[in-house]
C-alpha cells in the first residue's frame, strides 16, 4: 500500500493535509507491531507530504543509557548520531516532555547543527501506550518559522495514533 502514496494528491490546507496523512499512515501500519517499521513509515510519509520538511526522523531513547537519544529511522541528510537529554532542541523536548517549536535554530541556546542548512525545527516527544518517552520526532526546515501549532497538533495526533 505504501507504493500508492501520492503526496501531490493531498489537500493544500495544512490541517487537512495532516488529517489525510494520519489516515494513510494508520492504513499502512494496520496490524504492524514492529516499532522500527512504524517509525520508518511515519518518517517517510510525513516527509513526503510536506515540501518544506528538510529532515524528518526519530531520535530514540537509548535504553542502555536512559538519558540519551540515538538516531533512528529518518528521511534527509546525515543526522546527529547521539544527543543527550537537555542538549539542543531534541534534547530539550526529551528532557521536558514538551513540544519544541523553534523559528530560528541559530537563536536556540545550545542548538546542535547536524546540518547547517536547517533554519527552523519542531520536535515532538513520542510516548508509548504506558506514557513512557520512547523517542522524539524531529522535523527541520530550510525556511525560517516553518512550523506552528497546526504542525504541533498534526504531528502529535499522528504519533499518539501510531505509538500511544
Amino acid at each position: 500500500m505504501a507504493e500508492s502514496f501520492d503526496p501531490s494528491a493531498l489537500t493544500a490546507d495544512k490541517a487537512a493535509r495532516y488529517a489525510e496523512v494520519a489516515e494513510m499512515i494508520a492504513a499502512v501500519l494496520d496490524g504492524e507491531p514492529d516499532r522500527v517499521a512504524r517509525m520508518a513509515t511515519v518518517a517517510a510519509m510525513v516527509a513526503a507530504a510536506f515540501d518544506t520538511f528538510f529532515w524528518t526522523g526519530f531520535y530514540v531513547v537509548d535504553p542502555a543509557k536512559g538519558n540519551e537519544l540515538v538516531v533512528g529511522p529518518y528521511q534527509g541528510t546525515l543526522g546527529c548520531l547521539r544527543i543527550a537529554f537537555g542538549r539542543g532542541v531534541c534534547g530539550a523536548a526529551a528532557a521536558t516532555g514538551e513540544i519544541q517549536i523553534v523559528d530560528d535554530v541559530n537563536a536556540f541556546p545550545g542548538h546542535i547543527a547536524c546540518d547547517s542548512r536547517s533554519v527552523s525545527e519542531i520536535v515532538v516527544p513520542v510516548r508509548d501506550a504506558e506514557g513512557r518517552l520512547i523517542a522524539v520526532l524531529d522535523v527541520d526546515s530550510t525556511e525560517p518559522a516553518a512550523f506552528d501549532e497546526t504542525d504541533a497538533a498534526g504531528l502529535k495526533r499522528i504519533l499518539e495514533a501510531t505509538f500511544g
